[in-house]
């Protein structure tokens, strides 16, 4: 099978591990004849400018699938379930001092700086009935509908493009990453992966960060898998 396109998380797995991008990783998408789709839980804005310095589309997943671009200039669709994480975060600052993260640019999710407990928040959320998941992915905590995430944004993007999600091949690194690598055709994890994306996978690269990404693209075009 040869994949149509690629999907591809940004921090931990195209960056460098001091976050900085790998620029051999940039050099390969523009070679690949195939789309590629950056899906992040960054905000819009954030994966906009990635992808356009990168040089590649505009279509993108962004605040892990709750935000998908059409492209550069045009619409994108929005998630619903601000509301709810709103309220999440209110009940939670009740009981930790929490620092939220880009709240200007969000649409759909609330973002906190790391440091706390995460098992505690969950915990507090589930005890209270919220329709909400609270993850981790190494760089901040995330409070987004439990209903949405890159692996529905994935659905989306596919449907937009008039192709399945089946059709993507998927590179991540964290638990944020697990859905989508799932639903696409072939998941693979950087070797900094964590356990989850790492479970979620079908196959993990022996180098890390970008250079495992170059890694996981090198062994797809010498497969056949990718053009």
């Amino acid at each position: 099978m040869v994949f149509k396109a690629l999907v591809v998380d940004i921090d931990g797995t195209i960056t460098n591990h001091d976050r900085t991008l790998d620029l051999r990783v940039a050099k390969k998408f523009r070679e690949l004849r195939v789309p590629v789709i950056l899906s992040t839980g960054n905000p819009l804005c954030y994966v906009h400018a990635v992808a356009r310095l990168i040089g590649i589309s505009g279509m993108v997943i962004a605040e892990n699938g709750g935000v998908v671009s059409t492209g550069f200039d045009s619409s994108s669709i929005i998630a619903d379930g601000m509301e709810e994480c709103e309220e999440a975060y209110e009940l939670l600052s009740r009981y930790f001092d929490l620092v939220k993260l880009d709240a200007t640019y969000r649409k759909t999710e609330v973002v906190l700086r790391r440091g706390m407990d995460v098992s505690q928040l969950r915990e507090i959320v589930e005890d209270n009935g919220m329709g909400v998941e609270i993850i981790d992915t190494g760089y901040a905590v995330h409070i987004k509908n439990s209903n949405m995430n890159k692996g529905t944004g994935l659905h989306t993007v596919a449907e937009l493009m008039g192709i399945q999600a089946s059709d993507f091949l998927a590179i991540g690194d964290s638990c944020n990453d697990a859905e989508m690598m799932r639903e696409a055709g072939l998941g693979i994890a950087v070797g900094n992966a964590d356990d989850e994306a790492r479970q979620a996978a079908s196959m993990i690269t022996k180098a890390s960060f970008g250079e495992g990404t170059l890694e996981a693209i090198e062994y797809a075009l010498s497969n056949g898998l990718l053009e």
